[in-house]
């Protein structure tokens, strides 16, 4: 099965369908050991010409599911257009390329950076000395294990530039992201460093349709936060006109959107529903008063049903970003138009799936922390990176084409998931169950308090106002079948609160999703 962009007909195109009926049904995310099962078929032919953008039709019929225990609520698309669009593939040389030489090529770029580290980085030096190593030990992928894995502490430890591996004066960016305690992490750019994360972004960005004559908003923050500056220079690069809104002020983000006639936005997914809120309040149709074909959504951990959900109000397709400012920003990993997990870019990143609590590999297919090497990076390489994130590798091709592996959706961070009367819960889990149920509006939140010697957890949650009948019974039944299914979800029994729309805090960033009042 081949997936496609699709050109669609009308004066609002909206590229991301198929020519073959597509049907998602959502899952749980997989637990250790257990893996996502997937398939599909279809037919169809594409032409490669390199590194040009490659042109392909498909015709046929055939489905790509996702298939688990809930039966949450499929989301079709429409698929009565036959594709006669190109296939996107910015460097299709590179993503296409067989495993055994695109392994080759890791191996090379990884000895080149651990030659330049072990000589020039002052925390890298010391760490070869204390292992006794030397980089002509480094002659398989598998001897980076030989290494210790480095955590966020140990940036902060090193703050500012004890992992800087360049001259100051080849540096020309400095990021940071700051912490709740200490020191913050301090990320160095050199040119080279800058021009291959926006390559990154332009590549991603290509993959899910976006091309020269799109109008690109992004509403993410600019500044010491790499997601904005990344994508902008990125979408640059592709060819897009790009409109700097930055995050927040949704007045003018509204006004920019229509005076311009935006086909292209980069949001986060709280954001992405609290600006329908404000569609609706001004009485606007994000299908009818706007031109919106695509989104990329990140920053912030967010279930497949909060995407469906956002698909579902603007009628376009949205795409998972994922990316870290360690290892050059947003673009590290990107979903394809199949949007069943994201390709991370192997000609660039060297990835690893341990088990969070021994360190110790976990088989393809099962769930763990990603770890993550940077093979490019000039100013700041880091090797072996905890980056805290919970996902596992595909162990089957993508029906695309592409043969970087793909990571599953992030299950959420292991700082935080909360232990809630001996379970442990993610609140990505309760997301998927919220936003998989027909009712529930647009926003929620879970707050954990303790009376006496007893921890309680509510969730918080914002309903559709036809379920407010003034019928008690009714919301009654309603608040019974929403706990029952956080139940059956996570094992454990919160209260719910139904609330409705508009009542809990809005953000213009990352939304607080849980609330942690507890005192030990």
């Amino acid at each position: 099965m081949a997936c496609f962009p699709s050109s669609m007909s009308g004066t609002d195109p909206m590229p991301g369908g198929e020519s073959h009926a597509h049907t998602r049904a959502h899952t749980d995310t997989p637990t250790h050991n257990q893996k996502g099962i997937r398939g599909g078929t279809a037919t169809g032919d594409a032409a490669d010409t390199g590194r040009a953008v490659t042109t392909g039709t498909a015709t046929g019929t055939g489905t790509n599911s996702r298939i688990g225990t809930d039966s949450s609520p499929t989301h079709d698309r429409d698929t009565t257009n036959t594709i006669a669009a190109p296939e996107p593939m910015a460097d299709a040389e590179i993503e296409r390329l067989d495993r055994a030489p695109l392994e080759a090529l890791q191996l090379a770029r990884l000895q080149e950076t651990i030659r330049r580290v072990a000589a020039s980085s002052p925390f890298y030096r010391q760490v070869f000395s204390d292992e006794h190593l030397t980089p002509d030990q480094f002659t398989h992928l598998d001897d980076i294990r030989k290494l210790p894995l480095i955590t966020k502490e140990d940036l902060r430890a090193h703050y500012p530039d004890g992992f800087l591996a360049v001259p100051r004066e080849e540096v020309v960016r400095l990021h940071t992201s700051t912490g709740t305690t200490g020191k913050p992490k301090a990320i160095f750019f050199t040119r080279g460093d800058v021009d291959r994360a926006s390559d990154l972004i332009a590549r991603c960005m290509a993959m899910t349709g976006a091309h020269p004559g799109d109008v690109f908003q992004n509403m993410v923050g600019y500044g010491l936060f790499t997601g904005g500056l990344i994508f902008h220079y990125g979408a640059e690069k592709l060819g897009l006109m790009v409109i700097p809104a930055s995050a927040g002020n949704t007045e003018r983000q509204l006004e920019l959107l229509r005076d311009f006639g935006t086909t292209v936005v980069h949001l986060t997914p709280s954001y992405a529903l609290y600006l329908a809120d404000v569609l609706e309040q001004e009485g606007l149709d994000p299908q009818k008063d706007l031109k919106l074909r695509l989104a990329y959504i990140g920053a912030e951990p967010h279930s497949d049903e909060t995407r469906t959900k956002v698909e579902a109000i603007y009628g376009i397709r949205a795409y998972n970003s994922y990316g870290l400012s360690e290892m050059n920003g947003p673009g590290v990993a990107f979903e394809c138009p199949c949007q069943d997990g994201l390709h991370i870019w192997e000609d660039h990143y060297l990835v690893e799936i341990i088990d969070p609590d021994t360190g110790r590999p976990v088989p393809e297919g099962e769930e763990g922390e990603l770890v993550l090497t940077s093979l490019t990076r000039e100013a700041m390489p880091l090797l072996r990176y905890r980056t805290g994130d919970l996902t596992y590798i595909y162990p089957e091709p993508c029906p695309c084409g592409r043969t970087h592996r793909r990571l599953a959706r992030m299950r959420g961070r292991v700082d935080d998931m909360f232990i809630y009367h001996g379970v442990n819960v993610f609140p990505s889990e309760i997301e998927r169950v919220l936003m998989g149920m027909p009712g529930i509006g647009r926003n929620y939140q879970i707050v954990l308090t303790r009376e006496g010697s007893r921890d309680v957890m509510q969730v918080r949650v914002e309903v559709e106002r036809y379920l407010f009948d003034g019928s008690l019974p009714h919301l009654q039944q309603f608040q019974r079948q929403v706990q029952e299914k956080v139940k059956a979800a996570c094992l454990v029994r919160p209260r719910i609160e139904l609330l409705e729309a508009g009542s809990l805090p809005r953000t213009t960033g990352k939304a607080t999703r849980v609330l942690d009042q507890r005192q030990v």
